[in-house]
């Protein structure tokens, strides 16, 4: 009896610790002038329990496991139980062997209108649209548990991808921009269709090589690891020759340029012209970045 007893102790325990997320959740309402209103709060609660207590795939994580992410939602303007908003996406995880975090994803989505009733549940179901609020949230945890997947391994984030590409397609008959093709070129809709593409590979190859093989490596062999983070972006510059001025290039710069600035800066000695070069190519949005790089 005893050993039944702490065996289900034990189970309880795992499953209190197997959530997948340390979320922070933020909602700014400055901009519709009652920003106090009792309703941003307990939506902002409410997000943040939906992420952090839900479970999102059969996988168990343990607490130091948690993908830490935000989720900064800026309300532009609030009538009844509609919102008019922005939502700010970021994710991170850890670089093996130091106390440092690299940024995954950094998303701003400004087609975020959604309907919301204080206190009402918050309940997701994937085979149904069960609300705006609800889908686009979802999205973006299966699209962060994806990223992660590739940075671990090679294409290891195709099943989350799919569970998101399984709500975009719930979502298109919601008459809620961000999730069909006519909506722009920068949505939820195109983010996971290019994911999902062979012809965008060049993005999900860079993830691994620049994480795995690259940050990953740096604190036992620093230019091992530069030289790989070097190779991901030649693969990006691949990508680039078939497909250029790809929403994935923005994706995976406006994450990673402030950090990549600090890695090419400094020693080891690399070939770090040829990369400068490769880069104000892939992506002349960030030039300032670039021109920062000392070697």
């Amino acid at each position: 009896m005893r050993n039944l007893l702490l065996s289900i102790l034990i189970c309880s325990f795992g499953l209190l610790q197997a959530q997948e997320f340390n979320a922070t959740v933020v909602v700014n309402a400055e901009q519709t002038g009652n920003q106090n209103l009792q309703v941003f709060k307990t939506l902002e609660r409410a997000v943040r329990e939906f992420i952090n207590n839900n479970k999102w795939t059969e996988l168990d994580y343990r607490t130091e496991e948690r993908i830490n992410c935000s989720f900064f939602i800026t309300v532009n303007s609030f009538s009844n139980n509609s919102f008019s908003a922005t939502l700010q996406v970021q994710a991170s995880r850890p670089v093996y062997g130091s106390n440092y975090e690299t940024t995954l994803l950094n998303i701003n989505d400004k087609q975020f209108n959604f309907q919301y009733l204080e206190f009402q549940p918050l309940n997701f179901n994937l085979n149904s649209f069960e609300s705006n609020l609800i889908s686009v949230i979802g999205f973006y945890l299966y699209t962060i548990l994806g990223v992660e997947a590739d940075s671990l391994e090679l294409n290891g984030g195709t099943s989350y991808f799919e569970t998101a590409k399984n709500i975009v397609g719930n979502a298109q008959g919601s008459n809620s921009l961000g999730w069909n093709l006519q909506d722009g070129p920068q949505t939820r809709f195109r983010l996971n269709d290019d994911l999902l593409s062979g012809t965008y590979d060049g993005y999900r190859e860079a993830m691994y090589e620049y994480h795995r093989k690259g940050l990953d490596v740096m604190g036992n062999d620093l230019k091992e690891g530069k030289q790989s983070v070097i190779k991901a972006m030649k693969q990006l510059e691949g990508m680039h020759k078939t497909r250029p001025n790809s929403y994935l290039m923005r994706v995976f710069f406006d994450a990673k340029a402030d950090e990549m600035t600090r890695i090419l800066s400094g020693g080891p000695s690399v070939n770090i012209a040829e990369i400068i070069s490769i880069l104000g190519r892939i992506a002349p949005t960030y030039s300032k970045n670039w021109s920062e790089i000392k070697f």
